[in-house]
């Protein structure tokens, strides 16, 4: 029976997976605190889908690409400040759009009141 994709993993599922020894799993902890395991009563670790994911490209990175440790350490680095650049730019952005449409709002609501204290009027 296979696990839901959204199951924690133990680190022997992961190891396996990844076909990487658990002591270099626990190696890259140390070294990588992007990676954010859970911690069970007796020290039992458990994975979230997206730190599989993290390792995963750890591993491409280190054995495939030919990075060192310190070389994905400064590219995730990066990668976090450009994630962080691009959400201030998109609130910036959408601070300007509420701004308009806050403006527009006000607008047309005197526009509402202009017609009916015209209809008032009458």
């Amino acid at each position: 029976m296979d696990k839901n994709q959204q199951a924690f993993r133990s680190i022997t599922e992961v190891a396996k997976t990844l076909n990487l020894p658990s002591h270099v799993l626990r190696f890259w902890e140390t070294k990588f605190p992007q990676i954010e395991t859970i911690k069970r009563a007796g020290g039992r670790r458990y994975y979230r889908p997206k730190d599989v994911d993290l390792i995963c490209k750890i591993k491409t990175l280190l054995y495939e690409d030919g990075y060192t440790i310190r070389g994905v350490q400064m590219l995730l680095k990066d990668e976090k400040k450009l994630k962080t650049n691009n959400v201030i730019e998109t609130v910036k952005a959408n601070k300007n759009n509420i701004s308009i449409n806050k403006q527009n709002l006000i607008d047309d609501l005197k526009k509402i009141r202009k017609e009916i204290s015209d209809i008032l009027s009458i």
